[in-house]
């Protein structure tokens, strides 16, 4: 899980913090802290899907699976796990 972190990590404050060196709790909510908004959401599920050649199901995008780097990181757990 702490591969998923890192670039997940990563890619959040290259995208949304536009610098690598950023700041952000694992356990910090990205939507209610401003760092994403609904289409930062599309664009971590795009990065999500091309970089773990996963799925996300419209049911599945939800604050439960994609509001902190925790959350993300046990999500891509689950689904790790059910494939």
């Amino acid at each position: 899980m702490a591969d998923y972190r890192s670039s997940i990590r990563s890619f959040i404050a290259e995208n949304f913090l536009f610098r690598a060196d950023a700041d952000i709790a694992d356990d910090q909510s990205l939507l209610d802290s401003g760092v994403m908004d609904s289409t930062g959401v599309l664009e971590l599920i795009a990065f999500l899907e091309n970089t773990y050649g996963i799925t996300v199901a419209d049911h599945e995008i939800v604050p439960d699976n994609l509001d902190s780097i925790t959350r993300v990181s046990n999500y891509l757990a689950s689904k790790a796990v059910a494939a």
